[in-house]
């Protein structure tokens, strides 16, 4: 019996090597059987929704259960989304912040659960992260001005549509759009208000701020789903007497590219982002050393090169 008992002690502490082992190969073991939440600032927009799917797949290849919660738009439900993210089991949080500055309150209780962030398409103000993933909205804010204000021959007036107030992606964007306008002195922004990357709300704006402006001949607009309003708002004038550029290269706005009412979109690729998000987590669960500022490239999408992007 004792023989017995030695040799299935043995078998077990086998297999158990060879079980330990095989997991090893599998690569980004702390990820494999882990839960990270995805803390997204709205799924109301397609641009985010591309992030989430980037993001879902990715996890679903390594073995990573993902719990996205969506904020609607409003920190204060972000902040409580995150607070139960502390307390529900997650290795980790992913996040898209709505208001950048309010992110940082709103993360305290992840941190002081010692659980790592990475923060993805917009900063998190002094909250301490993992690692910082996102387009370059300074340089592809500069991108767009420089588009429209070389269709407009350099002169003309034009309007901004900014997007959610707060948000570092909105600061960004419009830190590129005035260096990029500042080498083209006879362009006026007669109007810049915020329409919170919203398509609806976009549409209200543009419209007041045209029968306000009727020599407008510009729009600037810091998404493609608020560029998508503003031609909306333009009806027949879109791509005719007004030319409109806009901001993240979705389908809609690829669509809008082809059918000449968009001259153009700076393309981010958030199913991208979503992925090298999910992928950084992994690798921070897993004990590896990250990058601390990931950058995805972006582009300026017109008629000349749609074919390349559009699907």
């Amino acid at each position: 019996m004792k023989n017995i008992a030695r040799k299935a002690t043995a078998l077990s502490l086998g297999l158990g090597l060879v079980l330990g082992m095989t997991a090893c190969n599998r690569g980004d073991v702390a990820a494999e059987g882990s839960k990270a939440t995805l803390a997204v600032s709205t799924l109301n927009n397609p641009f985010f929704v591309d992030l989430r799917d980037g993001a879902e797949e990715e996890a679903q290849k390594l073995g990573l259960e993902l719990s996205v919660v969506d904020a609607q738009n409003d920190s204060a439900t972000q902040a409580n989304q995150l607070a139960t993210a502390a307390t529900d089991g997650s290795a980790g949080v992913i996040i898209n912040a709505v208001d950048s500055d309010a992110a940082a309150a709103g993360l305290a209780p992840v941190l002081a659960a010692d659980l790592p962030i990475v923060a993805v398409d917009r900063t998190v103000g002094e909250a301490e992260v993992a690692s910082f993933i996102a387009s370059d909205n300074v340089a592809g804010g500069e991108q767009a001005a420089k588009a429209l204000a070389e269709e407009l021959g350099g002169k003309g007036k034009i309007i901004v549509l900014e997007g959610v107030p707060g948000a570092s992606s909105t600061n960004e964007r419009g830190e590129g759009f005035d260096k990029g306008l500042a080498q083209f002195p006879e362009i006026e922004v007669v109007s810049s208000q915020p329409a919170d990357y919203d398509r609806a709300k976009a549409l209200d704006v543009a419209t007041n701020l045209l029968q306000g402006n009727p020599d407008v001949v510009g729009v600037l607009a810091m998404n493609d789903e608020m560029a998508l309003g503003a031609i909306q708002a333009l009806g027949a004038k879109a791509g005719t007497d007004v030319t409109v550029v806009g901001f993240d290269g979705t389908e809609d706005g690829f669509a809008a590219v082809e059918a000449g009412t968009l001259l153009a979109t700076i393309a981010q690729n958030p199913t991208e982002l979503g992925r090298q998000s999910v992928q950084v987590i992994s690798k921070v669960l897993a004990g590896e050393t990250v990058e601390a500022e990931i950058a995805v490239a972006v582009d300026t999408v017109t008629e000349e090169n749609i074919a390349d992007f559009a699907k």
